[in-house]
């Protein structure tokens, strides 16, 4: 049983600075508080990705917003970290465990375009010039290019940094006519609404490889604070996630890499019977992509994801196989 004293010492989580990265760590918080009954309080901490102005691309993108966060762990100076689980390297190190996996929010990329336009209409608007897009994901580049080509038209495709506000201001400023950016995000600072001109369907741009996830992390060696966080999970986002970043960890692709990936849950009634694995890796100007889709059945929930990330390890087989490897710009090692 815990002691009075141990009860009321507040849990400390480790969280990045910006203004996303806080307010998704509250909502964390929140649910922690609930589960534990301590207090949890934010420790703030800067990121080497936070602080480089260099493109992500340059700096390779895998870690960089996550490993300041896993040393303050490693030293003791936090009891857990928040991290966007999509910024979270494939390989789990020894000593750290992935506590929890909540329920995950809107996987899809919103446009924030010029005059309240989607990205078709911004792109004919702009003809017989190219529209200027604003994007720091190969990723988005790579499918990007590809609609616009799909429409018979091109675009231009400008990398930026920044937080939301920095990026949403390119477009307001008239500096760019559009940006593209993650809608979980603008969901959790509570500015989807009004700032998305279109919801950009998977079947145009597929996510990053664990988009709108969230990944709880602690040290392994803290097996109760991990039993504790453990409730927050969510076994069908876990599911999910497992699959896209097998594949992701099976192209050998890292966070900044050209490579897309969605998996759907099919539902029937309240069952869930089948899982569709989406998976797109493209050069950044979108003139080759192999993109493919495999779909299997879900097995019994209990916790298990080796049936997943199979699934995963399947289509990524596949995706190498139609020449996926030399279309990536980083290769993981």
């Amino acid at each position: 049983m815990k002691s009075d004293a141990t009860a009321t010492t507040p849990l400390r989580l480790g969280t990045r600075r910006s203004k996303l990265a806080m307010a998704q760590s509250g909502l964390v918080a929140e649910e922690v508080r609930r589960v534990t009954g301590r207090p949890v309080e934010l420790v703030e901490i800067t990121t080497y990705g936070d602080i480089s102005r260099e493109h992500l691309a340059q700096i390779g993108g895998t870690g960089v917003f996550v490993n300041a966060l896993r040393d303050s762990l490693a030293s003791g100076e936090i009891d857990f970290a928040v991290h966007s689980l999509k910024d979270l390297p494939t390989t789990q190190p020894e000593g750290f465990t992935l506590a929890a996996v909540p329920a995950r929010a809107d996987a899809r990329d919103v446009l924030v375009g010029r005059d309240g336009l989607g990205f078709t209409e911004l792109v004919r608007a702009a003809a017989p010039g190219k529209a200027r897009i604003g994007t720091g994901s190969p990723r988005r580049m790579a499918q990007l290019h590809a609609w616009a080509r799909s429409l018979g038209l091109e675009i231009e495709t400008v990398p930026i940094r920044g937080n939301i506000d920095t990026r949403i201001g390119y477009v307001r400023s008239g500096e760019l006519d559009a940006v593209v950016l993650a809608a979980a995000g603008l969901h959790r600072i509570g500015r989807l609404e009004a700032e998305a001109t279109e919801l950009i369907s998977p079947d145009q741009v597929l996510p990053a490889p664990g988009q709108g996830a969230l990944a709880v992390e602690c040290a392994a060696s803290n097996a109760h604070l991990a039993a504790q966080l453990a409730e927050l999970d969510d076994l069908h986002t876990r599911a999910a996630v497992t699959a896209e970043r097998t594949l992701l960890a099976a192209l050998e692709a890292g966070c900044s890499a050209p490579v897309g990936a969605l998996a759907d849950l099919l539902v029937e009634g309240q069952v869930v019977t089948e899982m569709r694995l989406r998976g797109v890796v493209g050069t950044t100007d979108g003139r080759t992509l192999v993109q493919l889709s495999t779909t299997g059945p879900v097995p019994a929930s209990d916790g298990d994801m080796t049936a997943f990330a199979r699934m995963g390890q399947e289509l990524a087989d596949e995706m190498l196989a139609k020449g996926a490897a030399g279309l990536m710009g980083e290769r993981a090692l």
